[in-house]
């Protein structure tokens, strides 16, 4: 049988209060939904509910309280008389009925009679139909047969008379056990002092009430948790000196100690992440290590020849596909050396790719320096010096261009001393192998330094795990959707794995190696490059594989929120703290600059070194980053913020170059970094000298590719807009990245040679270097012209 549930009209009813009074009671404080009178009651709700009663009802005296009791006594006689017993009564009642018999004889006259007996008559009447009744108190004749009828039936003598003589001595006791307490309670009069221990005392006698408390708790929260009411614990925090409300949150400690104060046990509260839920961040047992090929990292100045080295390692040349000799982004590869492989990492030497390289050394177990025997240590030298020491990573030094005439490796490694950088030959732990990139001198007995180190380090992971590692680079492919190049570091990462790297998610939907070669699995140091990522992440954040997907989307919108947040916060606003400092700067211009870059990596390396470029007269702000060309969006942030866009090796597409125009934001774009550096520091100084710009005099679109064995491939294409002519400059732009530059080396309409082709007509171009071209690439043709200021 189910328990009948206690609801609040039966305590309304139980108590003697209205419906409403016990519900405005329960409100009373409390931030809980409006109880109803059918709202079942729980005995918590009832605890407080008598708690705060007990408090609101407290006297401030219990002497008045007692001697308020005193009246009592006093009146009893009267009760008592009132209780007398039924032959008594019955006396009385017959004494008085007899009285007031002869008293009718002598005064009321006989005819009247008839008219009591209507009256009588009549109220019985009004019982039947409903009427109102009235009764004359004062009636001189009552009808006690009647009375005395009903009282014998309803209580029999017997009864009555043991259960009044009962009742007489309980109220006799009762009393007797009042007088007592009042007289001891008057004899000693209790101090407030003893009135809270009493109150401690009974409250200790309470089993301790222990509650689980989080880092933070609002405090209507924690009330309810140690059955108070708010006021109370605010009351608490008062008296600590936190003037705070109900709807605020305090941290644990502060929840420990008012609780502690209002006698509960606090515990802490385990609260599980979901970054702790799906990923594994566990350190892995030695017994379950096994060993890992190393992963190197090639470091040095800009021209020194280190992607020569990374070339004569790999037996590939990709040297003359670089804009200025410069690789412009992070790359992996995986080689063999006699059985033993070895990951190379292809970091940038730029002085602009500070950022990356120095997570390119974080990631690695070894960093191969490379030097110029021509040229000694260089400023980008020393910087990958000192994030090769702050990585904690071996040196292994790369003394290039021995095969030229003025090569000195001697005074190389002096040069290196003044860096701590101690070779072999001279007593230290460095190894130099002097090396020519060019003649492929040494560079075996470079591998044979690198696995000599590499077993030396004993380097060792977990493969069977969850995959954990870096991303190296990623990009936005206009046909394949976000790419990452990974480096698995911890565990074994498989074809269909859910990872999230950094605030990105998705499920690795193809795997391949720097090769092409598709993967079902990659194990500690294997670079991949994988696509299915919902987003592009940024280049040097973490990735985990994870086991919940639905959990993994979650945390990444979480991390979302975070970003966003802390950028909000980042974001200065005038204070009274700051007003004065504000007011100090308020001369210093603004230069406020949108970079687009074809990867993620570059994009994020120009950002910091303009911001750089920040002087005493000129703040340098990156208002915006991305990937991709420079499109609408781009042009319409720089428009409203008065900023300048920097593209690094991409094109604004139509629709953002019609609207720059239209709105006067200036687009410049460059391939080489140095030359945008160069150029933004110049006209910071005010040294600006530029003599010659670019004027584009059309576009051309690539609609089919004819290869013609004695000359090469051909474009046949179609002028979208302007003029283009024989010998005129040309940027070559697919799914708006620019992938090269070049001439026009020849110009055909029809069959004829021509020397120039107006817009809406096709033609046939023949370029002088490049030959890789594709149907859908939309040549940009331009001239440099001289112009005067």
């Amino acid at each position: 049988m189910a328990e009948k549930k206690y609801k609040v009209a039966d305590l309304a009813k139980d108590i003697g209060k209205t419906n409403k009074d016990v519900i405005d009671f329960f409100a009373e404080g409390s931030d809980e939904p409006k109880k109803k009178s059918t709202t079942a009651l729980e005995p918590k709700d009832l605890d407080l509910f008598f708690n705060k009663m007990t408090i609101k009802t407290q006297v401030e005296s219990f002497d008045k309280y007692f001697a308020m009791a005193e009246e009592a006594p006093k009146k009893a006689p009267k009760k008592a008389k009132a209780e007398e017993t039924k032959p008594q009564a019955e006396e009385k009642i017959s004494e008085k009925k007899t009285a007031e018999t002869k008293k009718e004889e002598k005064t009321a006259p006989q005819p009247q009679q008839p008219k009591k007996k209507e009256k009588q008559d009549k109220p019985m009447q009004s019982r039947t139909k409903g009427e109102a009744r009235t009764i004359n108190t004062r009636a001189e004749e009552v009808e006690l047969d009647k009375y005395n009828e009903r009282y014998e039936n309803i209580a029999p003598a017997d009864r009555h008379r043991s259960d009044t003589v009962s009742n007489k001595q309980k109220l006799k006791q009762k009393s007797q056990q009042y007088r007592k307490q009042q007289g001891m309670r008057s004899k000693k009069k209790e101090t407030e002092k003893e009135r809270m221990a009493r109150l401690e005392a009974e409250r200790a006698k309470r089993p301790q009430l222990v509650i689980k408390v989080p880092e933070e708790i609002v405090v209507s929260e924690l009330a309810a948790l140690l059955k108070v009411t708010g006021a109370e614990v605010v009351k608490k925090l008062f008296q600590f000196g936190m003037m705070v409300n109900v709807n605020q949150t305090i941290d644990y400690d502060t929840a420990e100690i008012v609780a502690s104060e209002l006698g509960a046990k606090v515990e802490k509260e385990v609260v599980v992440t979901i970054e702790e839920r799906i990923i594994d961040d566990s350190e892995d047992d030695e017994a379950t290590l096994e060993p890992r090929c190393p992963v190197v990292v090639v470091m040095g100045h800009v021209d020194h020849g280190k992607t020569s080295i990374l070339d004569a390692i790999r037996n590939t040349s990709v040297t003359a596909g670089e804009a200025g000799g410069i690789t412009q982004h992070i790359g992996a590869y995986m080689v063999n050396v006699d059985g033993q492989k070895i990951t190379f990492l292809d970091t940038p030497g730029h002085a602009a790719f500070t950022s990356m390289r120095a997570r390119g050394a974080k990631a690695t177990d070894i960093a191969v320096l490379v030097v110029a025997a021509d040229d000694g240590i260089m400023p980008q030298t020393v910087e990958a010096i000192n994030h090769a020491k702050a990585a904690d990573v071996s040196i292994i030094v790369a003394i290039n261009k021995m095969d030229r005439p003025g090569a000195n490796p001697d005074r190389i490694m002096q040069q290196l001393t003044e860096y701590e950088i101690i070779p072999e030959e001279w007593g230290g732990d460095t190894i130099c192998v002097p090396v020519s990139a060019k003649m492929h001198q040494n560079i075996d007995k470079l591998l044979e330094s690198i696995l000599l180190i590499a077993e030396m380090k004993e380097l060792k992971a977990n493969p069977n795990r969850a995959a954990k590692g870096v991303v190296i680079e990623a990009r936005l492919d206009k046909g394949r959707g976000p790419i990452a190049t990974l480096l698995v570091q911890k565990g074994t990462l498989h074809e269909g794995d859910v990872i999230v790297a950094g605030t990105s998610v998705g499920r690795v939907r193809v795997m391949q190696n720097e090769h092409g070669k598709k993967l079902k699995k990659a194990g500690p140091s294997v670079p991949v490059e994988i696509m299915g990522l919902v987003e592009v992440p940024q280049a040097g954040d973490t990735f985990d594989a994870v086991s919940d997907e639905k959990l993994a989307r979650t945390l990444v919108e979480q991390r979302k929120d975070e970003l966003k947040e802390a950028r909000f916060n980042s974001v200065q606003k005038v204070t009274l703290d700051n007003l004065f400092d504000s007011i100090q700067q308020g001369g210093m211009k603004e230069l406020n600059i949108i970079v687009k870059a074809d990867v993620q990596g570059s994009a994020e390396a120009v950002k910091q070194n303009l911001e750089k470029l920040t002087n005493e007269e000129v703040r340098v702000r990156v208002i915006h980053s991305g990937v991709g060309a420079v499109n609408e969006s781009d042009v319409m942030l720089a428009q409203a913020s008065g900023a300048l866009i920097v593209g690094f090796n991409v094109r604004p597409d139509a629709v953002a170059k019609t609207n720059a125009e239209r709105d006067g934001v200036e687009i410049r774009t460059y391939r080489i970094i140095y030359d945008c550096i160069e150029e933004m520091e110049a006209a910071m100084k005010g040294m600006l000298d530029a003599k010659t710009r670019e004027v584009i005099i059309g576009n051309v679109e690539v609609r089919n590719v004819i290869k013609i064995s004695s000359v090469g491939n051909i474009a046949g294409s179609y002028v979208q807009d302007g003029k283009i002519h024989r010998g005129a400059k040309i940027r070559i732009i697919r799914d708006g990245i620019v992938i090269a530059e070049d001439e026009i080396a020849s110009l055909r309409r029809e069959k004829d040679d021509v020397k120039e082709v107006n817009s809406g007509y096709e033609c046939g171009i023949g370029l002088n270097k490049y030959s890789d071209i594709k149907v859908g690439d939309i040549f940009e043709v331009y001239d440099i012209e001289e112009y005067r200021d």
